[in-house]
Protein backbone atom coordinates (compact mmCIF):
# COMPACT_ATOMS: atom_id res chain seq x y z
CA UNK A 1 0.00 0.00 0.00
CA UNK A 2 1.25 3.72 -0.84
CA UNK A 3 1.05 6.42 1.58
CA UNK A 4 3.00 9.07 1.92
CA UNK A 5 3.60 10.66 5.32
CA UNK A 6 3.87 14.11 5.67
CA UNK A 7 6.79 14.48 8.82
CA UNK A 8 4.44 16.75 10.92
CA UNK A 9 3.78 15.28 14.14
CA UNK A 10 3.66 11.69 15.90
CA UNK A 11 4.04 8.88 13.47
CA UNK A 12 0.66 7.88 14.62
CA UNK A 13 -0.73 11.22 13.26
CA UNK A 14 1.16 11.21 10.16
CA UNK A 15 -0.17 7.74 9.54
CA UNK A 16 -3.53 8.54 10.24
CA UNK A 17 -3.74 11.67 8.36
CA UNK A 18 -2.49 9.61 5.14
CA UNK A 19 -4.72 6.63 5.37
CA UNK A 20 -7.69 9.70 5.53
CA UNK A 21 -6.63 11.20 2.47
CA UNK A 22 -6.68 7.54 0.84
CA UNK A 23 -9.89 6.85 1.49
CA UNK A 24 -11.65 10.24 1.13
CA UNK A 25 -9.75 10.85 -2.67
CA UNK A 26 -11.24 7.27 -4.07
CA UNK A 27 -7.95 5.58 -4.01
CA UNK A 28 -8.81 3.13 -1.30
CA UNK A 29 -12.63 2.24 -1.52
CA UNK A 30 -15.52 1.52 0.75
CA UNK A 31 -15.14 -2.43 1.93
CA UNK A 32 -11.42 -2.75 1.07
CA UNK A 33 -9.96 -4.32 3.37
CA UNK A 34 -6.77 -2.98 4.76
CA UNK A 35 -3.99 -4.95 5.19
CA UNK A 36 -3.28 -6.76 9.04
CA UNK A 37 -1.58 -4.09 11.25
CA UNK A 38 1.71 -6.41 11.42
CA UNK A 39 2.07 -6.29 7.59
CA UNK A 40 1.41 -2.35 6.71
CA UNK A 41 4.40 -1.93 9.96
CA UNK A 42 6.68 -4.05 8.06
CA UNK A 43 5.87 -2.48 4.87
CA UNK A 44 6.22 1.30 6.11
CA UNK A 45 9.18 -0.04 8.26
CA UNK A 46 6.63 1.55 11.52
CA UNK A 47 6.21 0.06 14.92
CA UNK A 48 2.83 -1.91 15.09
CA UNK A 49 2.02 0.12 17.69
CA UNK A 50 2.20 3.36 15.81
CA UNK A 51 -0.35 1.10 13.29
CA UNK A 52 -2.76 0.79 15.98
CA UNK A 53 -2.97 3.85 17.36
CA UNK A 54 -3.65 5.00 13.73
CA UNK A 55 -6.74 2.33 13.32
CA UNK A 56 -7.82 3.52 16.41
CA UNK A 57 -8.24 7.25 15.75
CA UNK A 58 -9.70 6.15 12.28
CA UNK A 59 -12.49 3.68 13.59
CA UNK A 60 -13.32 6.32 16.21
CA UNK A 61 -14.53 8.91 13.15
CA UNK A 62 -16.07 6.17 11.36
CA UNK A 63 -13.66 5.88 8.76
CA UNK A 64 -13.10 2.06 9.05
CA UNK A 65 -15.11 -0.90 10.46
CA UNK A 66 -13.06 -3.63 12.26
CA UNK A 67 -14.84 -7.44 12.15
CA UNK A 68 -13.92 -9.63 14.87
CA UNK A 69 -11.76 -12.33 13.19
CA UNK A 70 -11.59 -10.64 10.09
CA UNK A 71 -9.99 -7.55 10.19
CA UNK A 72 -10.31 -3.68 9.25
CA UNK A 73 -12.90 -2.57 6.18
CA UNK A 74 -13.41 0.90 4.93
CA UNK A 75 -16.77 2.01 5.94
CA UNK A 76 -18.93 3.62 3.14
CA UNK A 77 -19.03 7.37 3.80
CA UNK A 78 -22.08 8.55 1.81
CA UNK A 79 -21.86 11.83 2.49
CA UNK A 80 -18.43 12.54 0.91
CA UNK A 81 -15.98 15.35 2.16
CA UNK A 82 -15.10 18.65 0.33
CA UNK A 83 -11.72 17.11 -1.55
CA UNK A 84 -10.23 20.35 -3.08
CA UNK A 85 -9.90 23.84 -1.64
CA UNK A 86 -12.84 26.54 -2.91
CA UNK A 87 -11.59 29.77 -3.93
CA UNK A 88 -13.46 31.98 -1.95
CA UNK A 89 -13.46 35.51 -0.94
CA UNK A 90 -11.58 35.82 2.66
CA UNK A 91 -12.87 38.30 4.81
CA UNK A 92 -9.86 41.25 6.01
CA UNK A 93 -9.16 40.43 9.04
CA UNK A 94 -9.47 43.47 11.47
CA UNK A 95 -7.09 46.64 11.23
CA UNK A 96 -5.13 45.78 14.75
CA UNK A 97 -5.05 42.08 12.98
CA UNK A 98 -3.68 43.74 10.10
CA UNK A 99 -0.82 45.72 12.15
CA UNK A 100 0.13 42.90 14.40
CA UNK A 101 0.97 40.91 11.72
CA UNK A 102 3.24 43.87 10.78
CA UNK A 103 5.12 44.37 13.89
CA UNK A 104 5.63 40.71 14.37
CA UNK A 105 7.50 40.66 10.79
CA UNK A 106 9.68 43.97 12.20
CA UNK A 107 13.62 43.50 12.63
CA UNK A 108 13.29 42.49 15.62
CA UNK A 109 16.07 41.49 18.47
CA UNK A 110 16.51 37.46 16.97
CA UNK A 111 16.83 35.10 19.93
CA UNK A 112 19.65 32.74 19.77
CA UNK A 113 18.75 29.42 20.30
CA UNK A 114 21.55 26.60 21.57
CA UNK A 115 24.61 28.62 21.64
CA UNK A 116 27.26 27.67 23.89
CA UNK A 117 27.82 31.32 25.11
CA UNK A 118 24.53 33.21 25.14
CA UNK A 119 24.43 36.73 26.22
CA UNK A 120 20.56 37.39 25.62
CA UNK A 121 19.33 39.98 27.47
CA UNK A 122 15.93 39.64 29.76
CA UNK A 123 16.06 36.65 31.13
CA UNK A 124 16.67 36.18 34.44
CA UNK A 125 18.83 34.23 36.71
CA UNK A 126 18.85 30.68 36.77
CA UNK A 127 18.22 29.60 40.15
CA UNK A 128 18.30 25.70 41.03
CA UNK A 129 17.43 26.45 44.47
CA UNK A 130 14.21 28.55 43.66
CA UNK A 131 13.31 25.73 41.57
CA UNK A 132 12.64 23.48 44.24
CA UNK A 133 10.97 26.49 46.79
CA UNK A 134 8.90 26.32 43.97
CA UNK A 135 7.71 23.53 43.82
CA UNK A 136 7.22 23.05 47.61
CA UNK A 137 4.94 26.23 47.46
CA UNK A 138 3.01 24.68 43.90
CA UNK A 139 2.58 21.46 45.65
CA UNK A 140 1.18 22.98 48.92
CA UNK A 141 -1.45 25.34 46.94
CA UNK A 142 -2.77 22.95 45.09
CA UNK A 143 -3.57 21.25 48.21
CA UNK A 144 -5.09 23.65 50.37
CA UNK A 145 -6.48 26.28 47.59
CA UNK A 146 -10.18 26.97 47.07
CA UNK A 147 -9.89 26.12 43.24
CA UNK A 148 -13.06 27.72 42.54
CA UNK A 149 -11.75 31.24 43.71
CA UNK A 150 -11.06 33.64 40.65
CA UNK A 151 -10.85 36.97 41.53
CA UNK A 152 -10.65 39.37 38.40
CA UNK A 153 -8.59 41.89 40.57
CA UNK A 154 -5.88 38.83 41.70
CA UNK A 155 -5.86 36.76 45.08
CA UNK A 156 -6.68 39.08 47.79
CA UNK A 157 -3.07 37.59 49.66
CA UNK A 158 -1.56 38.08 46.73
CA UNK A 159 -2.06 41.92 46.43
CA UNK A 160 -1.59 42.30 50.18
CA UNK A 161 2.16 40.95 49.99
CA UNK A 162 2.68 43.41 47.09
CA UNK A 163 1.05 46.11 48.49
CA UNK A 164 3.89 44.84 51.62
CA UNK A 165 6.40 44.79 49.31
CA UNK A 166 6.64 47.61 47.12
CA UNK A 167 6.27 49.95 50.51
CA UNK A 168 9.41 48.38 51.45
CA UNK A 169 11.09 48.44 48.56
CA UNK A 170 10.08 50.97 46.13
CA UNK A 171 8.76 53.43 48.32
CA UNK A 172 4.86 52.98 46.83
CA UNK A 173 1.98 53.15 48.92
CA UNK A 174 -1.42 51.49 47.91
CA UNK A 175 -3.97 49.73 49.14
CA UNK A 176 -4.66 45.78 47.73
CA UNK A 177 -8.01 47.45 45.86
CA UNK A 178 -5.53 49.42 43.99
CA UNK A 179 -3.30 46.26 42.54
CA UNK A 180 -4.30 44.32 39.60
CA UNK A 181 -2.32 40.99 38.95
CA UNK A 182 -2.21 40.94 35.31
CA UNK A 183 -0.05 37.88 32.71
CA UNK A 184 3.24 39.55 32.45
CA UNK A 185 4.34 43.25 31.81
CA UNK A 186 3.34 42.25 28.19
CA UNK A 187 -0.20 42.37 29.27
CA UNK A 188 0.06 45.35 31.57
CA UNK A 189 0.98 47.18 28.80
CA UNK A 190 -1.97 45.76 26.14
CA UNK A 191 -4.32 46.75 29.25
CA UNK A 192 -3.02 50.34 29.42
CA UNK A 193 -3.50 50.11 25.38
CA UNK A 194 -7.10 48.89 25.00
CA UNK A 195 -8.59 51.16 28.36
CA UNK A 196 -6.85 54.64 27.69
CA UNK A 197 -5.86 55.29 23.69
CA UNK A 198 -7.87 55.22 20.84
CA UNK A 199 -6.75 54.84 17.19
CA UNK A 200 -4.46 57.96 16.29
CA UNK A 201 -3.66 59.17 19.63
CA UNK A 202 -0.46 60.37 20.78
CA UNK A 203 1.68 58.03 22.55
CA UNK A 204 5.27 59.63 23.93
CA UNK A 205 8.05 56.26 23.98
CA UNK A 206 11.31 56.36 24.98
CA UNK A 207 14.19 56.36 22.12
CA UNK A 208 15.70 53.91 22.43
CA UNK A 209 13.19 51.45 24.26
CA UNK A 210 11.45 48.29 25.10
CA UNK A 211 10.94 46.80 21.55
CA UNK A 212 7.87 44.91 22.89
CA UNK A 213 6.13 48.10 23.79
CA UNK A 214 6.69 49.38 20.56
CA UNK A 215 5.07 46.83 19.22
CA UNK A 216 2.37 46.80 20.96
CA UNK A 217 1.79 50.45 21.34
CA UNK A 218 1.90 50.11 17.34
CA UNK A 219 -0.73 47.49 16.98
CA UNK A 220 -3.15 49.38 18.76
CA UNK A 221 -3.09 51.90 15.72
CA UNK A 222 -1.53 54.84 18.32
CA UNK A 223 0.70 57.51 16.74
CA UNK A 224 4.15 57.53 18.47
CA UNK A 225 6.41 60.36 19.42
CA UNK A 226 10.40 59.16 20.03
CA UNK A 227 11.76 61.49 23.02
CA UNK A 228 15.48 61.10 23.26
CA UNK A 229 16.95 60.12 26.22
CA UNK A 230 20.35 61.06 28.17
CA UNK A 231 22.81 60.13 31.70
CA UNK A 232 19.39 61.24 33.26
CA UNK A 233 16.63 59.37 31.56
CA UNK A 234 13.64 60.82 29.19
CA UNK A 235 14.48 64.88 28.39
CA UNK A 236 11.43 66.25 29.44
CA UNK A 237 12.37 69.48 27.83
CA UNK A 238 12.03 67.51 24.42
CA UNK A 239 8.21 66.29 25.30
CA UNK A 240 5.64 67.39 22.58
CA UNK A 241 3.85 70.93 22.61
CA UNK A 242 0.77 69.07 21.77
CA UNK A 243 -0.13 66.59 24.54
CA UNK A 244 -0.10 63.01 24.42
CA UNK A 245 -2.80 60.77 25.49
CA UNK A 246 0.25 58.25 27.55
CA UNK A 247 3.58 58.37 28.10
CA UNK A 248 5.66 55.18 28.59
CA UNK A 249 8.94 55.82 30.54
CA UNK A 250 10.91 53.13 32.39
CA UNK A 251 12.55 55.62 34.77
CA UNK A 252 14.32 53.44 37.66
CA UNK A 253 16.69 51.79 34.79
CA UNK A 254 15.78 52.70 31.21
CA UNK A 255 15.59 50.17 28.72
CA UNK A 256 18.13 49.55 27.33
CA UNK A 257 20.78 52.12 28.12
CA UNK A 258 20.46 51.74 32.11
CA UNK A 259 19.92 55.72 32.58
CA UNK A 260 18.35 56.91 36.11
CA UNK A 261 15.97 59.09 35.72
CA UNK A 262 17.38 62.18 38.04
CA UNK A 263 14.29 63.18 40.35
CA UNK A 264 14.26 66.84 38.35
CA UNK A 265 13.60 64.97 35.75
CA UNK A 266 10.84 62.70 37.36
CA UNK A 267 9.12 66.07 39.31
CA UNK A 268 9.34 67.81 35.35
CA UNK A 269 7.31 64.47 34.00
CA UNK A 270 4.88 64.48 36.37
CA UNK A 271 4.49 68.41 36.19
CA UNK A 272 3.86 67.99 32.48
CA UNK A 273 1.29 64.98 32.81
CA UNK A 274 -0.70 67.12 35.29
CA UNK A 275 -0.70 69.99 33.02
CA UNK A 276 -1.31 68.39 30.23
CA UNK A 277 -4.08 65.48 31.12
CA UNK A 278 -1.94 63.04 30.19
CA UNK A 279 -0.95 59.25 31.78
CA UNK A 280 1.78 57.90 32.80
CA UNK A 281 2.97 54.22 32.00
CA UNK A 282 6.01 53.34 34.45
CA UNK A 283 7.41 50.05 33.82
CA UNK A 284 9.17 48.85 36.85
CA UNK A 285 10.80 45.86 35.12
CA UNK A 286 14.18 45.40 37.17
CA UNK A 287 14.06 47.76 39.91
CA UNK A 288 15.08 45.68 42.41
CA UNK A 289 18.11 45.11 40.87
CA UNK A 290 20.87 47.46 42.25
CA UNK A 291 24.23 47.03 43.02
CA UNK A 292 25.28 50.25 44.63
CA UNK A 293 23.07 51.58 47.05
CA UNK A 294 19.52 50.72 48.00
CA UNK A 295 17.23 50.59 45.32
CA UNK A 296 15.31 54.33 44.45
CA UNK A 297 12.00 54.98 44.95
CA UNK A 298 9.92 54.67 42.24
CA UNK A 299 8.03 57.50 40.13
CA UNK A 300 4.73 56.44 41.28
CA UNK A 301 6.00 57.15 44.96
CA UNK A 302 6.03 60.66 43.87
CA UNK A 303 3.13 61.30 41.92
CA UNK A 304 0.40 63.69 44.02
CA UNK A 305 -1.97 64.11 41.10
CA UNK A 306 -2.58 60.41 40.39
CA UNK A 307 -1.40 59.96 37.62
CA UNK A 308 1.19 57.33 37.42
CA UNK A 309 -0.24 53.86 36.67
CA UNK A 310 2.89 51.75 37.87
CA UNK A 311 3.62 48.15 36.56
CA UNK A 312 5.50 45.73 38.29
CA UNK A 313 7.08 41.88 37.53
CA UNK A 314 7.56 38.43 38.88
CA UNK A 315 8.68 37.16 35.95
CA UNK A 316 12.28 39.14 35.71
CA UNK A 317 13.09 38.60 39.06
CA UNK A 318 11.70 34.60 39.41
CA UNK A 319 11.81 32.68 36.25
CA UNK A 320 10.35 33.98 32.82
CA UNK A 321 7.27 31.24 32.99
CA UNK A 322 5.81 32.06 35.87
CA UNK A 323 3.77 35.31 33.56
CA UNK A 324 2.61 37.09 36.98
CA UNK A 325 3.21 40.99 37.07
CA UNK A 326 1.10 43.30 38.64
CA UNK A 327 -0.13 47.02 38.23
CA UNK A 328 -0.80 49.65 40.61
CA UNK A 329 -3.90 51.67 39.25
CA UNK A 330 -4.83 55.18 39.83
CA UNK A 331 -8.63 55.37 41.18
CA UNK A 332 -10.10 56.77 38.24
CA UNK A 333 -8.76 53.85 36.07
CA UNK A 334 -9.91 51.03 38.74
CA UNK A 335 -13.15 49.52 37.13
CA UNK A 336 -12.15 50.04 33.91
CA UNK A 337 -9.29 47.87 33.90
CA UNK A 338 -11.22 45.47 35.58
CA UNK A 339 -13.77 45.40 33.20
CA UNK A 340 -10.74 44.76 30.40
CA UNK A 341 -8.95 42.26 32.64
CA UNK A 342 -12.09 40.52 32.67
CA UNK A 343 -12.99 40.45 28.88
CA UNK A 344 -9.50 39.71 28.13
CA UNK A 345 -8.65 36.31 30.45
CA UNK A 346 -11.41 36.78 33.67
CA UNK A 347 -8.25 36.32 36.10
CA UNK A 348 -4.67 34.72 36.65
CA UNK A 349 -4.44 31.57 37.32
CA UNK A 350 -5.21 30.85 40.83
CA UNK A 351 -2.72 28.13 42.02
CA UNK A 352 0.30 30.36 41.18
CA UNK A 353 -0.76 33.21 42.65
CA UNK A 354 -1.35 31.38 45.96
CA UNK A 355 1.42 29.83 45.53
CA UNK A 356 3.48 33.27 45.50
CA UNK A 357 1.62 35.38 47.85
CA UNK A 358 2.72 32.30 50.89
CA UNK A 359 6.11 32.49 48.98
CA UNK A 360 6.31 36.48 49.79
CA UNK A 361 4.47 35.83 53.43
CA UNK A 362 7.30 33.51 54.60
CA UNK A 363 10.19 35.46 53.21
CA UNK A 364 11.59 33.16 50.78
CA UNK A 365 10.80 35.83 47.91
CA UNK A 366 12.92 38.39 49.64
CA UNK A 367 15.76 35.54 50.72
CA UNK A 368 15.49 34.92 46.50
CA UNK A 369 16.27 38.20 46.22
CA UNK A 370 19.01 38.81 48.00
CA UNK A 371 20.79 35.86 46.95
CA UNK A 372 20.28 36.92 43.14
CA UNK A 373 21.71 40.44 43.87
CA UNK A 374 24.64 39.21 45.38
CA UNK A 375 25.37 36.88 42.69
CA UNK A 376 24.23 38.91 39.99
CA UNK A 377 26.19 41.83 41.23
CA UNK A 378 29.55 39.46 41.07
CA UNK A 379 28.39 38.35 37.26
CA UNK A 380 28.17 42.04 36.50
CA UNK A 381 31.63 42.45 37.52
CA UNK A 382 32.96 39.46 35.74
CA UNK A 383 31.39 40.70 32.56
CA UNK A 384 32.94 44.37 33.02
CA UNK A 385 36.25 43.11 33.26
CA UNK A 386 36.46 40.97 30.68
CA UNK A 387 35.35 43.71 28.41
CA UNK A 388 38.03 45.65 29.87
CA UNK A 389 40.70 42.97 29.16
CA UNK A 390 39.60 41.39 25.57
CA UNK A 391 37.76 44.44 23.82
CA UNK A 392 39.66 47.52 25.67
CA UNK A 393 39.67 50.61 24.00
CA UNK A 394 37.45 49.38 20.77
CA UNK A 395 34.29 49.56 23.02
CA UNK A 396 32.73 51.96 25.40
CA UNK A 397 30.70 50.46 28.35
CA UNK A 398 27.84 52.08 29.43
CA UNK A 399 28.53 51.38 33.63
CA UNK A 400 25.37 51.72 35.09
CA UNK A 401 25.57 49.39 38.22
CA UNK A 402 21.63 47.93 38.00
CA UNK A 403 19.66 45.72 36.19
CA UNK A 404 20.39 42.94 34.52
CA UNK A 405 22.58 43.72 31.19
CA UNK A 406 25.11 46.12 30.27
CA UNK A 407 25.10 48.51 26.89
CA UNK A 408 28.68 48.52 25.34
CA UNK A 409 29.43 51.22 22.00
CA UNK A 410 31.65 49.92 19.61
CA UNK A 411 33.96 51.82 17.83
CA UNK A 412 34.50 52.22 14.39
CA UNK A 413 31.35 50.02 13.53
CA UNK A 414 28.80 51.26 11.17
CA UNK A 415 25.45 48.90 11.54
CA UNK A 416 26.42 46.42 8.29
CA UNK A 417 30.20 46.04 10.40
CA UNK A 418 27.42 45.64 13.46
CA UNK A 419 25.51 42.95 11.76
CA UNK A 420 28.74 41.12 10.39
CA UNK A 421 29.99 40.97 13.87
CA UNK A 422 27.11 39.43 15.80
CA UNK A 423 26.65 37.00 12.91
CA UNK A 424 30.70 35.72 13.00
CA UNK A 425 29.87 35.77 17.13
CA UNK A 426 27.19 33.49 16.52
CA UNK A 427 29.09 31.31 14.64
CA UNK A 428 31.64 30.50 16.99
CA UNK A 429 28.80 29.90 19.71
CA UNK A 430 28.54 33.60 21.30
CA UNK A 431 25.09 35.43 21.13
CA UNK A 432 25.47 38.82 20.75
CA UNK A 433 22.65 41.47 20.29
CA UNK A 434 22.71 44.56 18.55
CA UNK A 435 21.17 47.82 19.77
CA UNK A 436 19.85 49.17 16.36
CA UNK A 437 16.08 47.54 16.56
CA UNK A 438 15.52 48.99 19.71
CA UNK A 439 15.64 52.61 18.29
CA UNK A 440 12.47 54.09 16.03
CA UNK A 441 15.47 56.35 14.52
CA UNK A 442 18.60 54.16 15.08
CA UNK A 443 21.89 56.31 15.78
CA UNK A 444 24.90 56.43 13.90
CA UNK A 445 26.95 55.04 16.64
CA UNK A 446 26.56 50.48 16.93
CA UNK A 447 25.74 49.15 20.24
CA UNK A 448 25.59 45.64 21.78
CA UNK A 449 23.31 45.06 24.74
CA UNK A 450 25.33 41.97 26.23
CA UNK A 451 23.18 39.91 29.44
CA UNK A 452 24.72 37.84 31.62
CA UNK A 453 22.03 36.23 34.13
CA UNK A 454 22.13 32.87 32.01
CA UNK A 455 25.53 32.29 32.01
CA UNK A 456 28.28 31.24 35.32
CA UNK A 457 31.39 33.62 36.12
CA UNK A 458 33.36 31.09 34.31
CA UNK A 459 31.15 31.15 31.30
CA UNK A 460 31.21 34.99 31.14
CA UNK A 461 35.18 35.02 31.71
CA UNK A 462 35.18 32.62 28.07
CA UNK A 463 32.65 34.36 26.65
CA UNK A 464 34.40 38.09 26.88
CA UNK A 465 37.61 36.03 25.86
CA UNK A 466 35.71 34.74 22.77
CA UNK A 467 34.39 38.22 22.19
CA UNK A 468 37.69 39.53 21.91
CA UNK A 469 38.63 37.15 19.59
CA UNK A 470 35.92 37.95 17.45
CA UNK A 471 36.80 41.69 17.64
CA UNK A 472 40.28 40.96 16.45
CA UNK A 473 39.01 38.95 13.50
CA UNK A 474 37.48 42.31 12.08
CA UNK A 475 40.35 44.30 13.06
CA UNK A 476 42.48 42.21 10.95
CA UNK A 477 39.85 42.02 7.97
Amino acid sequence: MYLELDGRGPLYDQLTRALKASILDGRIVAGTQLPPTRELADELELSRTTVLAAYEQLRAEGYIDGRVGSGSYVSDLRAKPVLHHIQTQIPAPSRYAQRAREVRNWDIPRIHRDLRYNLQYGNPQLNPALNNAWGRELARAAAYTRLNVNEVAGLGALRKQTCDYLARRRGVHAEPDDVLIVGGTQQAIDLAARVLLNEGDRVVLEEPHYFSAHQALVAHGVDLVPVNTDDEGLICERLPAEPPRLIYVTPSHHFPTGAVMSLQRRLELLRYATEHDCWILEDDYDGEFRYDAHPLAALRALDESDRVIYVGTFSKVMFGGLRLAYMVLPTALRVDFLNAKYLGDIACPIIEQAALARFMEDGGFERHLRLARKELKVRRETLIAGLKEHARDRIEISDTPAGMHVVVWLRGYDRARCEALTAYAHERGLGLYPMSPLYIHPPAQQGLILGYCGLSVAELREAMQLFGQCLDHFDAA
